[in-house]
């Protein structure tokens, strides 16, 4: 199947093309013990951003699988804990869930025009009005993780951790 303009897009939105940072390249190389650190003045660490990241994503892929995900009832339970501050290794599965999420979210971004305009169930009262078909999560999914990781460049300037090992120096 030949991708849309759209698709494209799309896909190049989710690793951080054009305007938007590339979002492996803001998490990688950041260590445990730096990623865990609060910075005076701003609510969430580098870690839980990532963490806050991976659970939208892994509520809306499961909402477009057909599964019904809890929706929180307060914003607080998306975000992981602030004493979640982990090891090295538990950080790299934290990012490597992140990149697996971004990369599912591209397969789905590639799918037939059928699949992407298929209404998702709504499974909470704020998914009732409008319908959201496929592609409308994912283009969602893709601006908040755009946002967020804005937001993890910026902590990562604040702890002089920047530019990035690979990507812009934005």
């Amino acid at each position: 199947m030949s991708e849309s303009g759209s698709q494209r897009t799309l896909i190049e939105l989710l690793y951080g093309k054009g305007a938007h940072a590339n979002p492996i390249a803001a998490v990688q190389g950041i260590p445990a013990q730096l990623a865990g650190r609060e910075v005076e003045g701003y609510p969430h660490s580098i870690c839980q951003m990532v963490g806050h990241m991976n659970y939208w994503m892994d509520y809306e892929l499961r909402r477009i699988s057909g599964h019904a995900a809890h929706y929180p009832t307060h914003a607080l339970e998306s975000w992981p804990s602030p004493s979640a501050v982990l090891n090295e290794s538990e950080w790299k599965q934290v990012i490597a869930h992140f990149i697996a999420s971004l990369d599912q979210l591209s397969a789905l971004a590639k799918a037939d025009s059928a699949f992407l305009n298929r209404e998702v169930k709504p499974n909470h009262t704020v998914h009732n009005q409008p319908l959201y078909s496929v592609l409308d999560l994912l283009w969602q999914t893709a601006v908040h993780n755009s946002y967020h990781v804005g937001q993890i460049v910026l902590l990562r300037r604040m702890l002089n951790h920047w530019p990035a090992e690979a990507g812009d120096t934005w």
